[in-house]
């Protein structure tokens, strides 16, 4: 039962990413957590964490 959840899942996941966009034309703008905005370039592969907490 297990591997055929991974199967449809795995599925799922390729036939998502297979009708994405390429590329995204636009910058990708996020908030930090002094509310600066934060900018990605697009011209090279840019790796960010995400981390998040609740109190």
């Amino acid at each position: 039962m297990k591997i055929k959840t991974l199967i449809i899942l795995a599925v799922v996941m390729l036939m998502l990413s297979a009708c994405g966009p390429k590329k995204i034309d636009e910058s990708i703008t996020l908030l930090d957590h002094n509310n600066n905005e934060v900018t990605f370039p697009q011209d090279k592969p840019v790796l960010f964490f995400f981390i998040t907490t609740y109190t």
